[in-house]
């Protein structure tokens, strides 16, 4: 009986395929099933080519569960093996020097499995012994047995086998005994073989019967041998479609379009993308998309073969280029892959140019369940922002929709601003900002609709990338401030009513945590309101990109910063100051002399500290400290007097609690207080 060891140059080739090469046990089945479906096809080839003559017979391929052998057979009727293609193809690991093979690959071991012939081997991370039984197409062949028990040494018998091909049998070791589940082997044939181009046969087809499953006589094929993406889009409908995306996806609803993608120049590259409804919630399931070679599965996590940006995109992709076994960073690494990557997202954006240009009506109804997809390609791939700026579209409060050199024509003329920048208005809620839009929208400005979860980042981007343009918020100001196109409205309140004025408001406002206020006056129109509660566009930016990024705490820590803009042209103002005036007018008038008399002082003081010594310098800087206390102690004393005075007038909290009201910051127990005042005031 001949023995012999296989041929490497290290007695721990084993344990290595055991446990290191392969990360993942189960696809042992893939490995053994694509080899079996291999010499299948090549038989055919053989055939087509008259170089084999004989009788094709049933061209299939079995697997077969015996639990109570211990064993898993896969069964093929191929090409067969004779003793010499054992020793040349089985004996022979296909590469030289496996010492040298191990160091150069001891750190990314998966990416060369199937290029060194090693797919066979996989049998051994779930046997205890692996037997072959193989029967050569060439004539006159004498059928082989070969037996090894996962140490390098094996034998070689001849054997009865009246049938060609072979036949694959593990004898399943005691730590997976999973593997003898018909169940878990007819689950993992569903995961990596059900669209194999050769019918997969695992037992039967089951019927009820007397109240239980049982077996029929009718053999069971787990797969379909012509999937849809190996057929020409011609020969397809919509329903055949719409069909193949629930079977991937059973139970979602129908996808919005698709793309079937078939090319052979300068790789190979087939399959089916589909576009699902994805609303304005990014779910980046990163099993969407199945990756096949030559119709054999080969993983779902296909980061680096597809743009990152349409793994918000289901189906399959089916490319020969992309090697049967693949690490991570060999996909990322790996130049055809990227040319791949690169030729999938310009199909799509040729995609949705077209359907753009064939139907903007269409399009434009699809924009909500497609715009995430787009927005979501354009932040994140240079290269489709180029092709998307042609059908990205900008939304309004009134549902319009304008591409972007549509929309800078629209509002270029009204919303420049004096610095020669075009301000983009936007509302991110229609509701809460409605007073906000209306007032913009009086003034005959456009305001835009930017709702979504990236549109923050959208926006950014757009100003980056944009001349001359920047967006903001409708509340981000009082409408005649929103678009500076002059200097503000001066108003002509002396100093000592700007104090009043603005100690009235500032002293009245509600404690609301984590928040601050800024009082703050223009003269605006008399119809305007008495005031508005505004929030700076920046500083609000900042803390909503902290919220959604790492490493800017700083900023979402910082308090809400809010400014009440007071209309001093407004009447229910004008009156308020002038009771006001009336009221404490003879008390804070001195005070405020006072103030101004020491401040002047102040800076006499300071003044003359140019040039004097350290002693000089040092009697100086005490001068000021007692002045700067007294001055302190002025301002508490005016301070107090105008907010004793304030709080006997309920109009001004009327005016701020309006402000917030308008604002959407009104709840609760101060609006309950607002609601009490008000009836108190009619």
């Amino acid at each position: 009986m001949p023995t012999g060891k296989i041929g490497v140059t290290t007695e721990n080739i084993f344990p290595v395929i055991k446990k290191f090469l392969y990360s993942d046990h189960e696809i042992f089945l893939r490995e053994l099933v694509s080899n079996a479906i291999d010499a299948t096809q090549k038989l055919k080839t053989l055939a087509s080519f008259g170089e084999f003559k004989g009788e094709l017979g049933t061209m299939d391929v079995r697997v077969k569960v015996d639990k109570a052998a211990g064993t898993l057979t896969v069964s093929d009727r191929g090409i067969g093996m004779d003793a010499d293609d054992i020793d040349r193809y089985i004996n022979q690991i296909a590469f030289s020097g496996a010492e040298e093979f191990l160091e150069k690959y001891k750190d990314s071991a998966n990416s060369i499995i199937g290029h060194f012939g090693l797919g066979f081997y996989s049998a051994f991370m779930v046997s205890s012994k692996v037997v072959i039984r193989s029967l050569s197409y060439k004539e006159g062949a004498k059928a082989v047995e070969w037996t090894c028990d996962g140490s390098p040494e094996y034998t070689l018998t001849e054997t009865d086998k009246s049938e060609r091909g072979t036949d694959i049998i593990l004898y399943i070791d005691d730590d997976s005994k999973e593997f003898l589940e018909q169940q878990r082997i007819d689950t993992l044939l569903k995961k990596y073989c059900r669209f194999l181009p050769v019918p997969v046969i695992s037992g039967k087809v089951k019927e009820w019967k007397d109240g239980a499953y049982v077996d029929t006589d009718k053999d069971l094929v787990v797969n379909s041998t012509e999937p849809l993406w190996t057929r020409k889009p011609s020969d397809l409908t919509d329903e055949d479609y719409l069909k193949f995306y629930h079977e991937l996806r059973p139970g979602e609803e129908d996808p919005m379009f698709w793309i079937h993608l078939n090319v052979d120049y300068p790789f190979n590259l087939t399959g089916i993308l589909y576009f699902p409804k994805i609303k304005n919630n990014i779910d980046i399931q990163k099993n969407r998309i199945q990756l096949y070679c030559n119709q054999v599965y080969v993983t779902d996590q296909v980061e680096g073969v597809v743009p990152e940006f349409m793994m918000l995109m289901q189906g399959v992709i089916d490319s020969p280029d992309i090697p049967l076994n693949v690490s991570r960073s060999y996909l990322q690494a790996d130049s055809q892959v990227k040319k791949i990557s690169g030729y999938i997202s310009k199909k799509v954006a040729e995609k949705l140019d077209k359907m753009f240009k064939d139907d903007r009506t269409e399009f434009e109804k699809k924009w909500n369940d497609i715009e995430v997809f787009i927005k979501y390609g354009m932040l994140t791939d240079e290269k489709f922002y180029e092709a998307a700026r042609k059908f990205f579209l900008l939304k309004d409060v009134n549902d319009n929709y304008y591409t972007l050199d549509e929309y800078h024509k629209l509002v270029e003329s009204d919303q420049t601003d004096r610095e020669k920048t075009v301000i983009y208005l936007y509302a991110t809620d229609k509701t809460a900002q409605y007073s906000y839009i209306q007032g913009s929208e009086e003034k005959g400005y456009s305001v835009l609709l930017m709702d979504g979860q990236l549109d923050q980042h959208i926006i950014q981007m757009l100003e980056a990338k944009l001349e001359k343009v920047h967006f903001i918020r409708v509340d981000a100001d009082t409408p005649d401030r929103l678009i500076r196109k002059a200097d503000d409205n001066s108003t002509d309140l002396t100093g000592i009513q700007a104090d009043i004025l603005t100690g009235m408001f500032r002293t009245q406002l509600p404690e609301v945590e984590n928040t601050n206020f800024i009082v703050e006056y223009t003269a605006l129109s008399d119809k305007d309101a008495p005031a508005t509660v505004t929030q700076n566009e920046m500083m609000r930016r900042m803390k909503e990109m902290a919220a959604m990024q790492p490493g800017m705490n700083f900023y979402g820590n910082m308090p809400d910063m809010y400014s009440l803009v007071i209309n001093t042209e407004q009447p229910a103002v004008r009156k308020v100051l002038a009771n006001a005036e009336n009221a404490i007018g003879s008390e804070i008038t001195p005070l405020n002399m006072q103030i101004g008399e020491k401040n002047n002082e102040i800076s006499t003081l300071r003044g003359e500290k140019t040039g004097k010594d350290d002693t000089a310098r040092k009697e100086l800087d005490v001068k000021i400290e007692a002045l700067e206390k007294e001055v302190g102690d002025l301002r508490a004393k005016e301070e107090e007097i105008i907010k004793n005075y304030a709080s006997t007038v309920p109009v001004v909290k009327q005016i701020i609690d309006l402000a917030l009201l308008k604002g959407n910051m009104l709840k609760g127990e101060a609006m309950a207080a607002f609601l009490r005042r008000s009836v108190e005031l009619l």
